[in-house]
């Protein structure tokens, strides 16, 4: 008898890695995202999607607050095309982060989800500043 861990079967080691790479593709994680911002590499444009109100509870140093129902072509203009957007919500039990996903993707932008959002940031140890 076999665990509900190992079914069904696991994938191939061919389409794991597969998987995992196109995963990449799409997401980064606050690690990153920390290490970026504190290491002068940010070559990405970090959103935080969630409304104000929240935010004002507290949001990353150096991310922008472009809250998810008001991503369109102008409040897009000022950044190149070729900008990399990385955008956060609240964490896991939040789907900001896909919706804002979706309507940059729409607009031809770039665009990656940092898994986690908030909840993972603090998670990670990281802090918060609530100056909006």
């Amino acid at each position: 008898m076999h665990s509900t861990v190992v079914r069904p079967k696991p994938a191939t080691s061919a389409e794991a890695l597969a998987h995992f790479q196109r995963l990449m593709a799409f997401e980064t994680d606050c690690w990153d995202v920390h290490y970026a911002l504190n290491h002068n590499l940010q070559d990405f444009v970090l959103l935080d999607v969630r409304s104000l109100d929240t935010a004002k509870k507290g949001y990353i140093a150096g991310a922008t607050l472009l809250p998810y129902p008001t991503i369109n072509e102008t409040t897009l203009s000022s950044y190149p095309d070729d900008t990399v957007f990385v955008v956060y919500c609240a964490g896991p039990h939040c789907n900001a982060t896909e919706k804002a996903a979706v309507k940059l993707a729409r607009l031809g932008r770039a665009v990656k989800k940092m898994i986690g959002g908030v909840t993972g940031w603090i998670d990670e140890g990281f802090e918060l500043i609530s100056d909006v």
